[in-house]
């Protein structure tokens, strides 16, 4: 049913419905072998999900994920203080405009306060209006370029 959905934190024991939350994501960013054609083991996928420097939050109709938003705690050097950085967050197309996206944040702004971070920050990719109205509807928009530099 439209707008029948809760959102949950997954932990270490939610492996199984972690695997389909990352089945999500591969559908909806339409990158299925990224995200379900090598998922890490049930012990690196429990470790990641058990750590506190990893968010995984669901938003859950019944059994099935139908939005999923994935983050990191990043602890700050010349600070002591937190940033959350969301590093993934999709939501089934037959689910879109339903607050799905906008209550996964706002679970995610809890657990920043619960934690003390300073600031949540996410990227969206140009083109993408529906995440740049997103996110200019909940934030502060930066103009930043973003660099992907292969290791050695």
């Amino acid at each position: 049913m439209a707008g029948n959905f809760n959102v949950v934190r997954c932990k270490a024991g939610d492996i199984a419905f972690a695997r389909r939350a990352l089945d999500l994501f591969g559908e909806v960013f339409d990158e299925r072998e990224t995200y379900s054609g090598n998922q890490p083991d049930d012990a690196w996928l429990g470790d990641l999900l058990g750590s506190a420097d990893f968010v995984f939050l669901a938003a859950r109709d019944g059994e099935a994920p139908v939005g999923a938003l994935a983050a990191y705690v990043l602890r700050k050097f010349e600070q002591a203080r937190k940033e959350i950085y969301i590093y993934d967050l999709a939501v089934a197309e037959h689910r879109r405009r339903e607050g799905i996206a906008t209550a996964l944040i706002a679970e995610l702004q809890r657990i920043a306060g619960e934690i003390g971070a300073w600031v949540i920050y996410v990227q969206a990719d140009y083109g993408d209006d529906p995440a740049v109205a997103l996110y200019t509807k909940l934030g502060t928009r930066e103009d930043v370029m973003h660099f992907d530099i292969s290791p050695a």
